[in-house]
């Protein structure tokens, strides 16, 4: 009798899972998903509400689009305080908190790093781009396309919120759409990829880092990670094992919403393979040089200050947030908010070879190598934090110049670079899946 009692007990187990994993409910889910899907409800929820601005309905739509399970999240606003707090079916709740000038946070009790850094406020200017927020260069018959694809694309419910043209180093057209003006803080995603890799050229060129040598972790010292290098954490052919899936359970999500130290997290992993031989797209990895890049200066406030001094004010941003970890280190995987001509500021520097606004950034080699093949035996069209379209067998667009090169991020965001052209073309939205960016960007070129 207790036998076919539990027989009968675990075919109801069984079946109720298999029930539940057909609407995307899996094991997995059940053991880690409640604190991921809090997680990433408080933090974009918090960042949507106080550092792009969006309305409350449009961020709780973004949040869904990445799984329908999302829609069971709550989420409660305290304005006076800048803090969201949410939860999945009401447990794991989750708080995120904004500092003005820093982003929002999960918040962990233990870490109050973050909470400590004395902040810069933002100053803006008037000056002509890139230097400051005046656009004078506007071609109209570009102003006109750009509107166009603009339209065409959200008419097929691709949600394009910016679309910028840059020339011969300026603007020369920029549309918006779904309530997005110029001064919109958008979500890069891993973008902020490509920012981070210019930091770190950038303390190459004054002397305080050989990109060359290993990043001299100390939890690395005993083992085989100590072969790691710089330029293989750069080149994402590092070799630890870390998985980009973004389930919950997997790295990427355990790492950015229910880590409090994010390089932490990823300094714990394992190798999977020799250094240097192989291509692992991570997003861990570009953690690392955050934390590399604050090792470097001496902590997350050194860190802070330099990044203000030495990139912010000399690139020009006007509206750019940088967000950190509740440990005070840049979360250089994903949390750059910009606005579009912000993010034009980043390809116009790689396209002067390093130099914006009279200041020098990175040196032209720095950038010549950041734009080369890696020496990975599976993908090789991938430099320091910067897609290539050449460096593998055919071009990754065969429709575009052979020489382009750009930072993408999820949900279809791209600033792409074009030498051959003198241009640079960004693309912010929030695009689930395919996006015509080859179609879109043919268009663009041909027309200038």
């Amino acid at each position: 009798m207790i036998k076919r009692l539990f027989v009968g007990l675990m075919l109801l187990i069984v079946l109720g899972l298999v029930g539940l994993n057909s609407i995307g409910i899996t094991p997995a889910f059940i053991a880690y998903g409640p604190g991921v899907a809090s997680g990433i409800g408080a933090k974009l929820l918090c960042s949507a509400e106080y550092v792009i601005g969006s309305e409350r309905d449009q961020a709780f739509d973004d949040l869904v689009q990445y799984s329908p399970i999302l829609s069971q999240i709550s989420a409660r606003y305290d304005e006076a305080e800048g803090v969201v707090t949410s939860s999945f079916f009401g447990m794991k709740e989750k708080t995120a908190s904004f500092i003005p000038g820093l982003g929002c946070a999960l918040d962990y009790a233990s870490y109050p790093q973050r909470s400590r850094l004395i902040v810069q406020q933002d100053e803006a200017s008037s000056a002509p781009w890139p230097a400051g927020s005046a656009v004078s260069g506007i071609d109209q018959e570009l102003q006109t396309l750009l509107e166009t694809l603009l339209e065409q694309d959200n008419s097929r419910g691709l949600n394009t919120r910016a679309l910028l043209l840059v020339h011969e180093g300026m603007i020369k057209a920029e549309a918006y759409g779904q309530g997005m003006t110029n001064e919109s803080r958008l979500l890069g995603w891993s973008m902020a990829k490509s920012l981070n890799a210019i930091m770190l050229g950038n303390l190459e060129m004054r002397g305080f880092l050989n990109l060359f040598d290993g990043p001299g972790f100390s939890q690395w010292s005993a083992d085989s990670r100590s072969a790691i290098t710089n330029t293989a954490l750069l080149t994402m052919t590092d070799g630890l094992d870390f998985s980009e899936d973004y389930n919950p359970g997997d790295d990427a999500t355990a790492m950015l919403f229910t880590s409090p130290s994010s390089s932490d997290y990823v300094l714990a992993r394992s190798l999977a393979a020799n250094p240097g031989l192989i291509f692992n797209y991570s997003s861990g990895t570009a953690n690392l040089l955050s934390r590399l890049y604050t090792d470097t200066l001496g902590g997350p406030q050194a860190a802070y200050d330099d990044y203000r001094q030495q990139i912010f004010k000399p690139m020009g941003f006007q509206r750019a947030v940088f967000e950190t970890d509740a440990s005070g280190v840049f979360i250089g995987s994903s949390y750059f908010y910009a606005s579009a001509r912000d993010w034009a500021r980043i390809g116009q520097l790689m396209l002067n070879g390093g130099v914006i606004n009279g200041h020098r950034l990175v040196t032209e080699t720095w950038v010549a190598r950041a734009t080369s093949p890696n020496q990975s035996k599976n993908d090789k069209a991938y430099g320091y934090q910067w897609w290539l379209n050449s460096g593998n067998e055919s071009l990754r667009f065969p429709e575009l110049p052979e020489d382009a090169y750009y930072a993408r991020g999820n949900r279809q965001q791209v600033v792409m670079v074009f030498p051959s052209q003198q241009a640079v073309i960004v693309r912010l939205g929030w695009t689930s899946g395919r996006y015509p960016l080859a179609d879109n960007f043919s268009q663009i070129l041909e027309a200038l």
